[in-house]
């Protein structure tokens, strides 16, 4: 492999070497608001911007070959000794990348049809907080110093890590405390404020997620975020550090809040889930799950969220697990004057307020039935107006507000 930043002949171009740095930054000066940069072989650079991938023109590089990108991989990989053996062997591994004075990358790269492929997701520079993301209010509270887990879910690209180091800079802000950060790769910088701030990387920094959540145990901390509950040992040393009075905040990559504490109790034997189910009832204090909707003006994305708060009634309900007229659904409906609210209700919101359409409603809802119903006036007016007369208002007894949330990570608005 090619030592970092060696220079990339142009597939084509005559006698000119582009180091792969003045590649990724005149990359980031060719498209405003873009999230994501892909070397691909056979396709010149390109980025994605408003959700549509763009090739881009750049002088004196042109169509990538296979040697391209590879050049470009190992550049991008340097001396990580442990990703270039887990490319080697698993076919793919991720990094993080600083290109000083630019940006902050987390990189995924992987083998496909014998080349290398590269995906590089843009992390904004400066840290998202509450104002910057419009985050719920009711969220705020998830960031006191007390004992629990607070789990983030949503699918990849949902703005997970956004969210999370939103809730650790709020609380660098406001408590002198000590907080530990267990990430792969680290993404967002913190700088100590009234916090005292340490970030450790996976595989530099400690070899695994459960070894280093131990580790923090003895590390006097009130904060530990934990990237990823990967396995049931880093569920079951999470479990332990917030029964032993830390705050713990960390993600699942599950769709919505009930399938989250499935998830979490799923990872274990048969024999030991109601006893898990018993831990987490006790120890959960928020679960957060996200998803991205592209706006009905085509001009960005929008963040909804759904809230489950843990209450009297959830925490029995994830004990004794959902049953006929028992479900977390009905509890986070019921619950919104506690904190709480579900998916469908803030897609209908969205909806109502001219944000979202209809059919993107439909496709992220998690009930598309139950939806429907929710939004019956609205469907039969579509059918008996033509859609360009269409204007919907809405309900005269709605009072709430959607929330509407942006991601630096994701979101591109005009």
């Amino acid at each position: 492999m090619n030592a970092p930043n060696s220079p990339l002949p142009a597939s084509g171009a005559a006698d000119v070497a582009v180091t792969t740095p003045s590649i990724i930054a005149a990359m980031l000066r060719a498209a405003k608001g873009t999230s994501d940069l892909i070397f691909s072989p056979g396709r010149a650079p390109q980025v994605e911007a408003n959700g549509q991938l763009v090739q881009l023109r750049i002088t004196n590089v042109n169509v990538l070959s296979a040697e391209d990108t590879a050049r470009i991989a190992a550049d991008l990989i340097g001396h990580n000794a442990h990703a270039l053996e887990k490319l080697k062997e698993e076919g793919s591994c991720d990094i993080s990348y600083s290109l000083p004075k630019v940006s902050r990358f987390r990189v995924n790269i992987f083998t496909q049809r014998g080349s290398c492929a590269i995906i590089m997701r843009v992390i904004p520079s400066s840290v998202p907080d509450f104002q910057k993301l419009n985050l719920p209010l009711q969220l705020a509270e998830a960031a006191e110093l007390k004992p629990g887990i607070v789990l983030v879910t949503g699918p990849t690209g949902s703005g997970k890590s956004s969210t999370l180091a939103a809730f650790v800079n709020k609380i660098n802000e406001e408590k002198a405390c000590h907080i530990i950060t267990i990430e792969d790769p680290i993404e967002f910088i913190h700088a100590h404020k009234k916090a005292t701030i340490h970030q450790r990387e996976l595989h530099s920094d400690t070899p695994s997620f459960p070894l280093a959540l131990r580790a923090a145990l003895r590390q006097a901390p009130k904060v530990i975020l934990v990237g990823e509950m990967r396995d049931k040992q880093t569920i079951e040393t999470a479990l332990e550090a917030a029964e032993t009075g830390h705050l713990v905040f960390s993600t699942l990559h599950t769709i919505d809040a009930a399938k989250t504490v499935e998830r979490v109790i799923g990872v274990f034997p048969v024999s030991d889930q109601q006893a898990t189910r018993a831990r987490f009832a006790k120890t959960f204090t928020y679960v957060v799950s996200q998803r991205l909707m592209p706006r009905r003006d085509a001009t960005g994305k929008i963040a909804v969220f759904e809230i489950l708060k843990s209450t009297l009634r959830t925490r029995e309900y994830v004990h004794r697990g959902e049953a006929e007229g028992k479900s977390l659904l009905d509890a986070m409906r019921d619950g919104s004057t506690e904190g709480m609210q579900c998916f469908d209700d803030e897609i209908e919101k969205l909806v109502r307020a001219n944000v979202i359409d209809l059919e993107t409603a439909f496709s992220y809802s998690t009930n598309p039935g139950n939806l429907r119903l929710q939004l019956a006036d609205l469907l039969e007016q579509q059918a008996s107006v033509p859609s360009a007369d269409i204007k919907i208002e809405p309900r005269p007894t709605a009072a709430e507000k959607p929330t509407i949330a942006t991601d630096p990570e994701l979101e591109v608005s005009r």
